[in-house]
């Protein structure tokens, strides 16, 4: 494109119309630059003129290049309706006019939208009206209602220009998760969003996807829950969550046990929050003495349990015969980041008797006798903390 910097007429609408944002102000457009058919629009809501008026008084002042669509021209433009067509944002600041020749893509459309608070159908009816085409039309209509989160829902990747979904493209369910993350909103709401702006999925949103789906904290516990509040096999469950895009810990009882619910829950009340599966160092020895003492089972049962629903114990852990209230009170101590395979170092061990009021000898050596590891060359003092519990 080609500007110069002086007026070059007498009348100030023709140096409206001719200015780069139509306001008669400098740069304004040379007359053998190619005229964007945005900047008509822009400059018929300036001067409140038709389309077709700022076409021909252009011609009459010499311009020759004057892009414009098919059929008739728009006789009143609004100033916001024009700049729907602009690609560079909301006002005429900088003004990047999208072209008539090129069909309109799903990610202006809702670009548009969210700037001016308007719903993707509107901005959309607005272009067509104009003359503009708009890529995968003939589909199903866009959504009635304005969503600002729309432009992220379909930008692919998590950050700069990257690539953007388009009507009739199909989003795999990670995509889904992904965004539903970003915007922090649940994944069905992601995924019907996605359904009404053109997009397809390789499943079909469903009402009880939500519940499925639940915090995105796939859990046994959940799984189980789930399944016996929408009467459903845990092994439906499973198999929606895996179309859905989420990965299922393994594990999942067909059919659940009176006590799994026990044992499964943080609280170990049989309800949410529910137990997560670490793969890394497993379940915590607390969690097991405390379900233990819930339900009258042994340590062990409990243990082996746990495993077959994928909650494993490191196999230097020894559990004691019967669960006892001070262990599990020692174990609370414990900072509960801290793992079976972190080492338990003296700062820790003095912790732990200064609050339970053992001596850090006595603690060690429970401690060790559970699985822990901690340092052989420190001699842990006899004397008893002096803030007992």
């Amino acid at each position: 494109m080609r500007y110069r910097y002086e007026p070059a007429f007498e009348d100030p609408d023709d140096n409206r119309i001719t200015s780069l944002r139509a306001a008669g102000e400098s740069p304004w457009w040379e007359a053998d630059s190619k005229v964007p058919y945005g900047h008509v629009l822009y400059a018929a809501a300036g001067v409140g003129w038709s389309a077709d008026a700022v076409v021909e008084r252009l011609t009459a002042l010499g311009f020759t290049d004057i892009e414009r669509p098919e059929g008739p021209l728009p006789r009143t433009v609004d100033r916001e309706d024009a700049l729907l067509a602009n690609a560079g944002g909301r006002t005429d600041h900088h003004l990047v006019w999208i072209g008539v020749g090129t069909p309109v893509t799903l990610r202006h459309i809702v670009d548009a939208a969210g700037r001016v608070g308007r719903s993707p159908a509107d901005v959309e009816r607005t272009l067509i009206s104009f003359g503009y085409q708009v890529a995968g039309t003939g589909r199903r209509p866009l959504p009635e209602t304005p969503d600002p989160r729309d432009i992220l829902l379909i930008r692919k990747g998590s950050g700069g220009e990257g690539a953007w979904l388009e009507r009739g493209d199909e989003v795999p369910p990670w995509h889904v998760i992904a965004a539903a993350h970003e915007l922090r909103c649940s994944p069905h709401t992601a995924a019907k969003r996605l359904v009404e702006l053109g997009c397809r999925l390789p499943y079909t949103p469903q009402p009880e996807d939500k519940r499925i789906i639940g915090d995105g904290r796939v859990t046994v516990g959940h799984i189980l829950d789930i399944a016996q509040q929408l009467d459903r096999t845990p092994s439906d469950i499973v198999a929606r969550l895996v179309e859905l895009g989420h990965r299922v810990p393994s594990g999942v009882p067909d059919t659940p046990k009176g006590d799994d619910y026990v044992m499964l829950s943080e609280r170990l009340d049989g309800m949410s929050p529910w137990l997560p599966t670490n793969d890394v160092v497993g379940v915590q020895p607390r969690h097991v003495l405390r379900a233990a003492l819930a339900t009258g089972r042994s340590p062990a049962d409990i243990a082996a349990r746990l495993a077959e629903m994928g909650h494993w114990m490191p196999e230097h852990v020894r559990l004691p015969e019967t669960a006892d209230e001070a262990d599990v009170r020692l174990l609370a101590t414990l900072d509960p980041d801290r793992s079976l395979l972190d080492d338990v170092l003296l700062e820790n061990v003095l912790r732990c008797a200064s609050l339970t009021g053992r001596t850090p000898a006595d603690v060690a050596t429970r401690l060790r006798e559970f699985g822990y590891r901690l340092p052989e060359e420190v001699a842990y003092p006899e004397i008893r903390g002096s803030a007992a519990a």
